[in-house]
């Protein structure tokens, strides 16, 4: 009983008495006088109208209204900044942030300290960057719809959502448009980043020495690169859609211990997937379809694990030069090859020859890429009838010693199709040209 009685009193000093509802009318300063007058704990409802900022939520509040409740930044710096814990913004429309790159202005900004933020179904237009979680930790950006600015030039726009040195985040049901990046993490760790769909960007999700955390079931759509995962390590990359993205789907560029997994990737007009001098990955049970290459391995990656994968009609499978053997099955179980004539006399799912999906005039083309022009020769197809038959001739490169006889299948649901299609038909009217996916190698 006095236990019971301990708890309650306990629980009435942490909330507050006078925790009370508000309704704030559209005008200038009437939201920052609503908040300079509230208390903790309080609710202000913005009623539908303009509530011009820039605002500064400095207590612990709940702020929230209808779409029709706009606050607009008016052109100048962050629109709403948060900078105290619990603090919830919800439902309403940010708008009208400044355009300087150097103070990073955006829709909304949660600061350092400013812990468990709650960012949840708003609209956040038209802002350099839409939600930048700067430093605050547990913060959750859930069901915000975002469009950026759509300056020609890249350079010029900002992030859909923005995450540095935040961890614990959380950044779920999202959809993310235009603008520079859907999600750009930069130096944090422990965040989940799920179920978000992102179109017209220049990569959907983009990791800069992000640790420990996960990106999983997000849909990209038409953007220049589907998954960027650099300088970071022990990342879950799962369950994710790539369709039509422009370079790549997903990209390892010097990830290590990573867990990528049932993801699909189709239609990519030149990479599926490109791993870049990353290591001890296991890249298993995804799906690569309809590429220029289905995937680019480049000789500087070790220790990695590829097994369970289906590479589905790409142009050249695998792309990858090198002078010893890579095995690509582990525990007696491939991956699955589109172009590979196999047997399967034995009736347990496993082709009965092995699989190089690449040859001595492979390998000849990519360096020298002029030889091209030879393709079609006879002594080209001698060459290539030759490695074919006598296998010992081949150069180093992948082998598949078990190789699958069946593909896993996936679906994608009929509104990504059509979004696809759409990406597709406006794919000469990119205003991406100014970024040359060369340079990742060097950031």
């Amino acid at each position: 009983m006095m236990r019971s009685l301990i708890l309650a009193l306990s629980m009435s000093v942490a909330l507050p008495l006078w925790a009370a509802g508000t309704d704030v009318v559209p005008g200038s300063g009437s939201l920052a006088k609503a908040i300079a007058g509230a208390n903790p704990g309080d609710v202000l409802t913005l009623l539908p109208g303009r509530h011009e900022g820039a605002v500064v939520i400095d207590r612990p509040l709940t702020v929230t209204g209808t779409h029709d409740a706009v606050i607009d930044g008016m052109g100048q710096g962050t629109v709403v900044t948060i900078d105290a814990e619990d603090v919830t913004l919800r439902g309403v429309t940010v708008t009208g942030s400044g355009l300087s790159s150097q103070d990073l202005d955006a829709g909304i900004k949660i600061l350092k300290q400013a812990d468990r933020a709650i960012v949840e179904n708003n609209r956040v237009l038209g802002n350099l960057h839409g939600v930048d979680v700067h430093g605050g930790r547990d913060a959750e950006v859930r069901d915000n719809t975002i469009e950026g600015t759509r300056q020609f030039r890249l350079n010029d726009r900002g992030n859909g959502i923005y995450v540095w040195n935040s961890p614990g985040t959380l950044v779920e049901g999202n959809s993310v448009r235009w603008g520079r990046d859907g999600i750009f993490s930069n130096a944090s760790r422990t965040g989940t980043y799920r179920n978000n769909l992102f179109r017209d960007l220049r990569f959907a999700v983009h990791y800069m020495y992000t640790n420990d955390s996960e990106v999983s079931g997000n849909v990209s759509i038409g953007n220049h690169l589907g998954y960027a995962i650099m300088f970071s390590n022990k990342v879950v990359v799962k369950d994710n859609l790539s369709l039509s993205d422009i370079s790549h789907g997903v990209m390892l560029n010097y990830a290590n211990n990573a867990d990528v997994s049932g993801n699909l990737v189709r239609g990519g007009t030149d990479r599926c997937t490109f791993i870049y001098n990353a290591h001890k990955n296991l890249i298993y049970d995804n799906r690569f379809e309809g590429c220029n290459i289905g995937i680019h391995f480049t000789a500087g990656s070790e220790r990695n694990v590829l097994t369970g994968n289906a590479f589905i009609g790409n142009r050249t499978q695998v792309k990858y030069v090198g002078t010893r053997d890579i095995e690509w099955s582990f525990e007696g179980r491939g991956n699955y090859w589109s172009d590979h004539p196999g047997f399967d006399l034995g009736g347990d799912g496993i082709a009965d020859s092995p699989f190089r999906p690449n040859d001595l005039m492979d390998h000849i083309l990519w360096s020298q890429p002029a030889a091209a022009l030879l393709t079609g020769a006879p002594a080209v197809q001698l060459v290539r009838w030759a490695q074919s038959s006598f296998p010992a001739t081949l150069p180093g490169g992948v082998v598949d010693s078990a190789p699958l006889m069946v593909a896993p299948a996936m679906t994608v649901p009929s509104e990504y199709t059509a979004m696809e299609a759409e990406a597709v038909g406006r794919r000469d009217e990119s205003v991406l040209d100014d970024f040359d996916i060369n340079d990742l190698s060097s950031h």
